[in-house]
This record gives structure tokens, sequence and C-alpha cells, in this order.
């Protein structure tokens, strides 16, 4: 079965006949997390680096990198017993912004929150794809972690 998770989602999954996926990652990101181990995999979908008012993030925590990452990493050990080090984590988008001069660079950012968060977690990333002027859908399958990648460039 397909999940499809949409901005400020995510999903975690231990059904071998699964895959999670999320479309349109441009400033946003998104981020995998995958115990080769139990076979337990998810992606969340992150918009924005942090709230302006902490209100925000109690109805949208995962909408935010400064409170959906440490919840959706809790939740592997939580409700599956994963052991933070036996986690694969990948992370994709983090578009630049086709304005010139955008002082808000809301991808970069992102970036930038997301690997000082998993930094501070003791969690590596084993793999990224980030950047550029490209939109990209990613797609996990629950059963091996592999992770389906579609790109488009991005058009004023």
């Amino acid at each position: 079965m397909t999940k499809i998770i949409g901005i400020g989602e995510m999903a975690i999954s231990n059904n071998c006949s699964d895959t999670i996926k999320t479309f349109a990652l441009g400033s946003c990101l998104g981020i995998t997390a995958y115990s080769p181990i139990r076979k337990v995999g998810g992606i969340i979908h992150i918009a924005l680096p942090q709230p302006a008012r902490m209100e925000d993030a109690i109805e949208r925590h995962c909408y935010y990198a400064s409170t959906g990452l440490p919840y959706f990493i809790s939740q592997f050990s939580s409700q599956y017993g994963c052991l933070k080090k036996e986690l694969v984590i990948r992370i994709f988008g983090g578009a630049e912004s086709l304005r010139q001069n955008d002082t808000f660079n809301v991808g970069q950012h992102n970036l930038e929150i997301t690997k000082a968060i998993l930094k501070e977690m003791n969690l590596g990333i084993q793999y990224a794809e980030t950047g550029a002027r490209v939109s990209r859908t990613i797609e996990l399958e629950v059963a091996s972690g592999d992770i389906n990648i579609w790109h488009q460039n991005m058009i004023i």
C-alpha cells in the first residue's frame, strides 16, 4: 500500500508491502529514516525551520524542523523499538529560491536547522540530495529502505 504524506505530515511503517511517498519537495525538506534491522521506515515533510510562535507548533508540529524532526525520530523508538544508532537518515529538498536576492532563503534555512538538529541528536546523514532549482518527489520502500526519486525543474 502506498501512503501519501503532504506538507507538515509524517508516516512511519513496519509493513514490508508499504511504500511512503511525498511530492514536490522544493524549499521543503523530506527526511527519511530507516532501520534495516527492524525494517521500519518513515518520511517527514517539513516546510519551515521553526514556528514564529510556539502555539503554531502545537497543532502542526511536523510542519517545522525544530519540532517535527525530534518528534519523528522519537516515534521510531517509542512505537517500533528502534535505536537511534540503527537509523539510516537521508534528506531531500531544500531547493534554492527562484527569486534573486531572496532574503528568506527558506530552503537553505531548512537545511541548516535540520543538520543542526540531527547533529544535536547524534544522528549522521547517510545521503543528501539537496539544493539546486529542482523539485523532488520521493518514495521510500519499507521492505528494503530504497528511495525512488523523481525530479522536475522549477520554472518561474
